[in-house]
């Protein structure tokens, strides 16, 4: 597989750079051998000489002549600003095992950029090969912080955080449905509002949590507030104040503040207002956790706990994948044309189209009139089909398995 070296001389004190980045180079050429095939990156202080005329990175890319890859080397503002492009530039080239020089001190502090600004889907080796020259390094504490503040400074991607809102939800709510543009995510799958972080992708904690602050700056929530379901994809309900499942996939509260929040890439969204008992709920409903019943398992769990009446209850069905996109195997299809045979069309295909869109909030007791699918505005008649958008929406159907993430959420003002 195909892997990086990534060498820190940012833990050197500046006293020893030319010496020791010679020295190391040395070595480190040595072990690896002029055919070698790996890229080599150098990241520097920009305090230290290297990079100036003292020691300019010619110095270093003349060590590596007759190497396959010449050595990049990053002397950033920081060190956050440093490993953020070293990240793009192997995500760029689809690299994913890492090999760090560094010193002890300086392990413990990558390790921290690596929690934050990695996933899971990268493999990191450490070589402890300067601790004899190493200097103090800054807290842990510190490079969040650092690592916060220059995310907060990138540009926006794809134009402006865009927010869809449902015409029938009660002001006394704050409420929306995220799209894909105006946050910092670059990969192409995950760009730009990315907002779930799954360890199996690429896109980093700290990255996504970045975007959530842009969110909830546009749509007037605090991210500390925030509350994202955790989805089995099944009927599983928590209602906030309780002991939380470990997955579920429907959320009801009535604390004043509390935003709650459900994914979308492809499933659909649900937003549940009461304006007479003040209580919410989200939903996530896939096509499994539709047949399950999950929308009804939400509007039942506002009932019970909380003294909502169904005839009071409002709901806004955000972008979902459309009939036009989806298709399930012949007996899953079966089950949704037993519901409603306009759910499926083909059906004596061996992969029917299929309509997960609600048609069970009517049973419920819920009233026509307070149920909302939204549509593309200035488009009436367009449905929000996630997979036929890409401009706007993130989709599991059309982009495969490295898919981002938008989001319904509700609080109550």
């Amino acid at each position: 597989m195909a892997a990086v070296t990534l060498v820190d001389l940012t833990q050197v004190r500046s006293s020893q750079y030319g010496i020791c980045v010679k020295k190391r180079i040395g070595e480190f050429c040595a072990l690896t051998g002029n055919g070698s095939q790996e890229p080599v990156f150098f990241i520097a202080d920009p305090e230290s000489s290297v990079g100036t005329g003292r020691f300019p990175r010619s110095s270093i890319q003349e060590m590596f002549i007759g190497f396959s890859n010449s050595p990049q080397v990053l002397c950033k503002s920081s060190l956050s600003a440093a490993l953020y492009s070293f990240k793009k530039a192997i995500d760029k080239k689809d690299i994913s095992n890492v090999k760090i020089v560094t010193s002890s001190r300086g392990r413990g502090l990558f390790q921290v950029y690596q929690e934050l600004l990695f996933t899971s889907a990268y493999n990191f080796e450490y070589s402890i090969t300067f601790d004899n020259l190493s200097c103090e390094c800054c807290p842990p504490a510190d490079a969040k912080r650092e690592l916060s503040t220059f995310l907060q400074h990138l540009p926006a991607l794809k134009g402006d955080i865009a927010i869809l809102r449902s015409s029938f939800i009660s002001d006394c709510f704050g409420h929306g449905f995220s799209t894909r543009t105006g946050g910092i995510s670059y990969i192409r799958t995950l760009s730009s509002l990315n907002l779930f972080c799954n360890p199996r992708r690429k896109d980093s904690r700290a990255v996504v949590a970045e975007n959530l602050r842009r969110l909830g700056v546009q749509a007037g929530f605090h991210p500390q507030q925030f509350n994202l379901i955790k989805c089995s994809h099944a009927s599983d309900v928590w209602v906030m104040g309780k002991p939380a499942p470990d997955s579920y996939d429907g959320m009801v509260t009535n604390q004043v503040g509390v935003v709650i929040a459900a994914p979308g890439p492809d499933c659909m969204p649900l937003l549940f207002t009461d304006p007479i008992a003040k209580v919410i709920g989200v939903a996530h409903a896939g096509w499994k956790g539709t047949l399950m019943g999950i929308a009804m398992a939400t509007v039942n769990a506002m009932v019970s706990e909380f003294g909502s009446r169904p005839a009071d209850i409002v709901c806004g069905i955000g972008p979902s994948v459309g009939p036009c996109c989806f298709t399930l195997e012949q007996d899953s299809a079966r089950e949704f044309h037993a519901i409603h045979p306009d759910c499926v069309r083909h059906m004596d295909s061996s992969r029917p189209y299929v309509d997960i869109r609600l048609r069970f909030l009517e049973r419920g007791g819920i009233k026509p009139e307070h149920i909302e699918d939204l549509r593309i505005p200035h488009k009436s008649d367009s449905t929000l089909c996630t997979s036929c958008h890409p401009e706007l929406f993130f989709s599991h159907v059309r982009d495969g398995l490295n898919f981002g993430t938008q989001i319904g959420f509700v609080w109550i003002k």
